[in-house]
């Protein structure tokens, strides 16, 4: 009941903060002719991203199942790819970012035998996915800075961002100094100590660590590409090399829990971050809103799943 509880009030502060957002950059934007340039967004260029979102979820999956392999999870490559998917679909209701990991990890967890190494393998995939964002947001930095030599800012925020997900493979050490000793003997306790142990056994598996960590960053270019595509469909006269600087961020706003489906916060940090490219906040919101849509049509084959299980079900 607690757990029910606490689920409520966190989606309430979900929508009280998007509709928050959603409010102060209507009171903005032209909304009106915002929804006008999402409808007249060139129909070729959609479908060619709807393509790219496609592969994504594909590479996505392939990418788990590396994870599942290395740590020798007992689940077969069809069932692990409609548990994707399916917990995508559901996450599209739960908290941005991690909601579909919870969903996930949930499900794994009931049809594999070793919950532990199935609840790290959900986890050192995000960590991965987040690195990949790093490094592309370093990237872009670079090539589009013109003071990347000098501004200490943003290399010590990546740094530390970057270092933080490192550590995620010395778990097993950080959570015995952090646990007190007198809960290491409880049921939560042995829990987050085998979660733990499951997730640092990683560091002996650097191949599969590494070829994941590959495919994470083939994902998050195809995000870019996704999100260029979408702003030439949009007309939008944003170089290539900018689109590596805002949407790694802009992904990064998608993963905080403070969303729904991804609407709210990172289009408003996505309309913040175009305006030095002299793109109107309208159109900016435009493109924000179909990076959105386009990534939510990409659940789609999990409703589709989802609902072919509650008839076998029924």
């Amino acid at each position: 009941m607690a757990i029910l509880k606490r689920a409520a009030s966190s989606l309430w502060v979900r929508l009280a903060v998007t509709a928050a957002i959603l409010f102060y950059l209507g009171s903005q934007i032209d909304m009106a002719a915002a929804i006008a340039a999402v409808m007249r967004v060139n129909t070729a260029h959609l479908a060619a991203v709807l393509l790219l979102v496609a592969v994504d979820r594909a590479v996505m999956i392939l990418r788990w199942l590396l994870l599942l392999r290395a740590s020798e999870v007992a689940i077969s490559t069809a069932a692990a790819a409609r548990l994707f998917l399916v917990s995508s679909f559901v996450g599209s209701f739960l908290p941005a970012g991690v909601g579909g990991d919870a969903a996930r990890a949930y499900g794994l967890t009931r049809v594999a035998s070793t919950g532990s190494e199935a609840l790290a393998s959900v986890a050192v995939d995000r960590v991965l996915g987040v690195l990949a964002l790093l490094a592309l947001g370093v990237v872009g930095f670079l090539v589009w800075s013109p003071h990347a030599a000098t501004d200490w800012r943003a290399p010590v925020a990546i740094t530390l961002l970057a270092t933080a997900c490192v550590a995620a493979f010395w778990t097993d050490r950080l959570v015995r100094v952090v646990l007190p000793l007198s809960l290491h003997g409880t049921v939560v306790g042995r829990r987050v100590l085998a979660v733990g142990d499951a997730v640092s056994r990683y560091r002996d598996r650097p191949a599969a660590v590494l070829h994941v960590m590959a495919w994470s960053i083939v994902v998050q270019l195809l995000r870019v590409a996704q999100a260029y595509l979408l702003g030439l469909g949009l007309g939008l006269a944003v170089p290539l090399g900018y689109y590596l600087v805002f949407m790694p961020i802009g992904l990064l706003m998608l993963l905080l829990p403070v969303s729904i489906s991804g609407f709210g916060l990172p289009q408003g940090v996505i309309v913040w971050l175009l305006r030095p490219m002299g793109v109107a906040d309208e159109r900016s919101f435009a493109l924000s809103t179909l990076i959105v849509l386009t990534g939510l049509a990409g659940n789609v084959p999990g409703l589709f799943l989802w609902l072919r299980q509650r008839r076998e079900i029924l």
